[in-house]
């Protein structure tokens, strides 16, 4: 019997392939994991979100948010409801973490419909129920975190870049 630790090999994989980013913690640094990370933005990526930019729905339409829910399979899913003015109303459906990022010249402002909603900032995070909302200021870095699955809206800026600005 072997007497040094040894750990489980997915375990350590999925251990050593997180950036120190997605440890909460800078380059070199060594310290207990924190919600705020340092945010790089320079690197073009991909992300594993089911995300339509396209307007669902025109004006004087109908906005049938249940038929949308309902039908969604995905674990983290954005959809553009429509256009308001310059800004726009999206729908989310989702479970589990979204990155670390900012939007250094756009507001958001989320609305929860069901469910539990968590936005993380770097020195707190705000936990939200059905029928509260919070607004996150253009430039703050943040994440968002449904627990369980949750429903929300976000109004946003037409021409915001849902996963983040890019440097």
């Amino acid at each position: 019997m072997k007497t040094g630790k040894k750990r489980n090999g997915e375990a350590e994989r999925k251990r050593r392939s997180r950036t120190p980013n997605e440890r909460g913690m800078k380059n070199g640094e060594r310290r207990e994991p924190h919600p705020g990370p340092q945010v790089f933005m320079n690197e073009k990526k991909s992300y594993p979100y089911a995300t339509f930019l396209d307007i669902k729905f025109p004006a004087l339409t109908l906005v049938d948010v249940p038929s949308l829910v309902k039908a969604c399979k995905d674990k983290w899913y954005n959809q553009t409801l429509c256009k308001v003015n310059d800004s726009v109303v999206r729908l989310g459906v989702m479970q589990g973490e979204y990155h670390w990022h900012k939007h250094d010249r756009d507001d958001e402002f989320f609305f929860v419909l069901e469910g539990h909603f968590i936005i993380d900032l770097e020195d707190r995070s705000v936990d939200l129920g059905p029928q509260e909302g919070f607004v996150i200021p253009k430039g703050l870095v943040h994440r968002t975190r449904a627990p369980e699955r949750a429903v929300i809206l976000m109004v946003e800026n037409a021409g915001i870049v849902p996963t983040g600005d890019e440097e």
